[in-house]
């Protein structure tokens, strides 16, 4: 750590920085933090206040930039964790499956997370499979691409267009692992021993083709034969996918920004939707993520509940539900809140909508809407509060509850 480097707190108060121009208009640019304004009060300083995003970000040039998040970090990598393996977690509530050392920041508990987890993978080898090859070769083995043959030899051989498939360490779960180290090692606060793990592990990843930025992520299925690769490959994915961007900000010369973030609002999201739908299996539903429907009859206006709870013929709304990552302040949760649930509730004809918020200071309150819903009863709205202060068990005993009551909601009133 540099003296320019500076650490800002999760929704904490704005820090007054030494930054030039041109860094603070690409911090402003980038949309990773909340606010990024000129000092006006101090010539060459910017005001920075952090939102729901925490980890690092390196400004070229200019200072590492450490959000540091709210909830502890062993908590929030037991987030992560549950979220990416639930079916585990629920096994292994105590510590999580997302180990993190003795690191108290997100990056440097990261790097130490990713490394052990494909480090355990690595311990029987590298994990072959057959990959479907096409090349151009002198020798005849496999099959024979003939429209290809004919395109480009025509009545010429060798040499022949042929396609086989090889045994190989070069798969999608091996390439996925050595984007994920590469990407680690390219970070700010990576401690000096995992770096050096991360390198071996590199090396023995270099059979696996390198990916190429911008593209999707190569597809791999959960298999028997893969399960020691699982949770690393899951992990590491979580490290590639869209939350540790390259910001490059458009301008004739952008600078890059480059670092790890993970957005508190998308995990407590997931973690209390994931939780929620493992939770409602156990009384015989099943439920869908980010359920599409739509406000108005012509099905111009859009809406995304995080959770619908279907019925047990798998088709019925049971039930609906909204996260949402805040704390209940003084003058209670906003009521806009309330309307969206409420909206939810009359779209799919439900008696009940239920919010789940990262504390409160109730663990359950509700609301009897004026007016007439369905079968002639008003919709009742459910605000539920899960303290992530809670360790592991409790915080999943918490879901397991919530997931009873919507079990429990009332039948809609429409087929």
């Amino acid at each position: 750590m540099t003296a320019s480097d500076v650490t800002l707190r999760e929704y904490g108060p704005a820090v007054s920085v030494p930054l030039s121009a041109e860094t603070g208009r690409t911090l402003a640019a980038s949309g990773i933090l909340r606010s990024v304004t000129p000092d006006p009060g101090r010539e060459g300083h910017w005001l920075l206040q952090a939102g729901s995003r925490v980890g690092a970000v390196r400004t070229p040039g200019g200072p590492v930039v450490r959000i540091a998040p709210k909830t502890p970090v062993r908590r929030l990598f037991f987030l992560l964790g549950f979220s990416l393996d639930p079916a585990r977690s629920w096994r292994d509530s105590r510590e999580g499956t997302v180990e993190v050392g003795t690191y108290d920041d997100v990056v440097p508990a990261l790097a130490h997370a990713v490394e052990r987890h494909i480090d355990r993978a690595l311990r029987q080898g590298l994990l072959h499979g057959y990959r479907e090859v096409e090349e151009t070769a002198l020798v005849m083995r496999g099959r024979l691409r003939t429209a290809e043959q004919l395109r480009r030899h025509f009545g010429r051989t060798p040499p022949v267009e042929i396609t086989y498939d090889a045994y190989t360490a070069d798969t999608a779960e091996n390439r996925i692992l050595r984007a994920a180290t590469e990407r680690l090692l390219r970070l700010p606060d990576v401690p000096g021993p995992v770096r050096q793990r991360l390198l071996r592990l590199r090396a023995r990843l270099a059979d696996a083709s390198p990916l190429v930025r911008g593209q999707e992520l190569p597809r791999w299925q959960p298999s028997r034969l893969n399960s020691r690769y699982q949770p690393a490959v899951r992990l590491a994915e979580a490290v590639l996918h869209g939350s540790s961007p390259e910001h490059r900000p458009a301008g004739p010369t952008p600078l890059a920004l480059d670092g790890f973030l993970l957005d508190m609002n998308q995990l407590f999201e997931d973690f209390v939707t994931v939780g929620l739908r493992e939770a409602v299996r156990e009384h015989g539903l099943t439920a869908r993520l980010q359920h599409p429907c739509h406000l108005d009859t012509a099905g111009l206006v859009r809406m995304r509940p995080d959770l619908v709870v279907r019925g047990r013929d798998g088709r019925t709304p049971h039930a609906v539900v909204d996260a949402k990552y805040k704390v209940e302040k003084a003058g209670g949760f906003p009521p806009s809140d309330l309307y969206q649930a409420l909206a939810y509730a009359t779209v799919l004809g439900l008696r009940e909508a239920h919010l789940v918020y990262a504390a409160g200071r109730e663990p359950e309150r509700s609301h009897q809407v004026r007016g007439t819903g369905p079968s002639g009863q008003g919709v009742r709205l459910y605000q539920h509060s899960l303290d992530l202060s809670q360790d592991p068990a409790q915080l999943l005993a918490s879901l397991r509850k919530i997931g009873g009551r919507l079990a429990g909601s009332a039948a809609p009133s429409q087929p």
